[in-house]
């Protein structure tokens, strides 16, 4: 990373927003900056009824000869923050480039639904899809579950709960530099936690505030479905794509959640991106690297 950019990204990661007071604020900020033009995606927008509740969806189609395959897309934010409108640029991008049909789901998020409401969310509509691939025209083998960040958290227990539950099974999964496990201090067993902690826009400590604000029971975190990695059985997991960024705190226990992942036979691909922070993927000053993005995520979808 040069050192013009080290230098920026220091500038914009010292402010400290107290997340824990103001998240309500902050979903707004990002919701002007983010918003999808309505009469755009309108068409596109589905519902799921669950138990009386609507969750909602957007499907998006790629503009040319799109396979018949499904990516169930979870989004990033701390299970606090985004939505299926500040994601639809990423959706549309991540639907063209892979010719692959997204369905991005508008989870419950927290402090108003913590854990395990959004992560319901998103087990349920898997389940469904899964269930009903015909909905979509397609086959329950060419479902693969993605996300990002929290999303990445979200798709990696969705996997475990799939199993245990025994309804259904995805063939694969792609996680973008999720989060796998509950502490993010100074106490944390993961290097990056404390080496990119700081001046990378993503602190620690802003890790720390989401998580307080999904899961403020402290012994709520020990669970499996909470930081995937405590999982004492790994078994019977979809084949899997971890991408990390080289200067994310989150990037060593998602590595090391793909190397317990193969501990228990199953396939999994890890890459490291170098010079790259957390949320690239989302990030439109990441350009310079996005092409080498897709060609790792296309490669594995049809391998």
């Amino acid at each position: 990373m040069n050192k013009f950019k080290r230098v920026l990204l220091k500038i914009l990661s010292i402010p400290h927003f107290n997340l824990k007071k103001h998240y309500k604020l902050y979903r707004r900020f990002l919701n002007i900056f983010k918003q999808a033009p309505e009469p755009i995606y309108k068409t596109l927008d589905h519902k799921i009824i669950m138990e009386n509740r609507e969750i909602p969806l957007r499907v998006f189609i790629p503009k040319s000869n799109p396979l018949q395959k499904v990516l169930i897309f979870f989004h990033g934010g701390g299970w606090v923050t985004g939505n299926i409108d500040y994601y639809t640029n990423v959706c549309t991008n991540l639907a063209n480039m892979t010719n692959h049909i997204v369905v991005s789901v508008d989870y419950r998020l927290a402090p108003e639904n913590p854990f395990p409401a959004g992560l319901e969310d998103c087990y349920y509509v898997a389940r469904e899809i899964f269930k009903n691939p015909e909905i979509l025209n397609c086959k329950k083998e060419d479902i693969v579950l993605i996300g990002d960040s929290a999303g990445g958290n979200l798709a990696a227990v969705v996997s475990l709960m799939a199993r245990d539950k025994g309804e259904f099974l995805p063939t694969k999964q792609i996680l973008i530099y999720p989060a796998t496990n509950y502490d993010h201090s100074i106490n944390s067993p993961y290097a990056s936690v404390i080496e990119n902690g700081e001046n990378y826009i993503m602190t620690s400590r802003r890790i720390q505030d989401y998580m307080y604000l999904y899961v403020e029971n402290e012994e709520d975190r020990l669970n499996p479905y909470v930081a995937p990695i405590l999982s004492k059985d790994l078994s019977n997991q979809p084949k899997t794509l971890i991408i990390t960024a080289e200067f994310d705190p989150l990037r060593d226990e998602g590595e090391a959640y793909g190397m317990k992942l193969r501990d228990f036979g199953n396939d999994v691909k890890i890459h490291r991106m170098k010079n790259m922070i957390h949320g690239f993927f989302s990030n439109p000053l990441s350009l310079d690297s996005i092409d080498e993005f897709y060609e790792i995520i296309n490669i594995f979808l049809k391998d």
